[in-house]
């Protein structure tokens, strides 16, 4: 098997194209990438379930809104707490440094041990969001689908875990794009209506 170029950390986005459901104008954060096969969450999914209703120690420190997220169509009834440290280095050098209980993913982003207890982090967290499931791939599956044209790999910036507008991702995160990505920002949600 040739080696995989890790994503890890890096955004998914659906294009226009995407005929699954599960990912419409998904916006997907890589959190492992290699081999073995894929696993993100989709960032811009929020439900109407509050935090408070599940994992009521943590719906203080999951930024607004304070929602579970549906993290994509594998295993639904797990949740998986993605969240931003400021000053963690950028870059991601120095890994394993950050407080106890969060592991880094890809610079300041990382997971969090939901079973840890919420006040080891509070002090340390910028922001929190809550998953339902996740986005997974088997071994060469996301190549695949990235050479059928699929999806969009573009840089991740921290803020895009807390958006206070996951239903605007989608176009924010083309917008920003410093290549004909960004127009793709303006197709219509429904073509033939155009």
């Amino acid at each position: 098997m040739t080696e995989v170029s890790s994503l890890t950390g890096r955004l998914l986005v659906a294009t226009p194209a995407l005929a699954d459901p599960n990912f419409d104008r998904a916006v997907v954060l890589l959190i492992d990438h290699d081999d073995k096969g894929s696993l993100g969450v989709v960032l811009n999914r929020p439900t109407a379930v509050g935090v408070d209703q599940i994992l009521a120690p943590w719906a203080e420190l999951a930024g607004a809104p304070g929602v579970v997220f549906r993290g994509g169509p594998v295993s639904q009834d797990s949740a998986l707490g993605v969240a931003v440290v400021p000053g963690a280095d950028p870059v991601g050098r120095r890994v394993g440094v950050g407080p106890m209980g969060w592991r880094r993913v890809h610079g300041a982003i990382g997971l969090v041990d939901l079973d840890a207890p919420p006040e080891l982090l509070a002090a340390a967290l910028g922001s929190l969001r809550i998953f339902a499931g996740y986005a997974g791939w088997g071994p060469g599956q996301l190549e695949d689908e990235l050479n059928e044209g699929a999806w969009y790999v573009v840089e991740s910036e921290p803020g895009d875990v807390s958006s206070p507008r996951p239903e605007g991702l989608w176009r924010e995160v083309l917008r920003r794009q410093r290549s004909g990505l960004a127009m793709i920002a303006t197709y219509p949600d429904d073509p033939s209506l155009n």
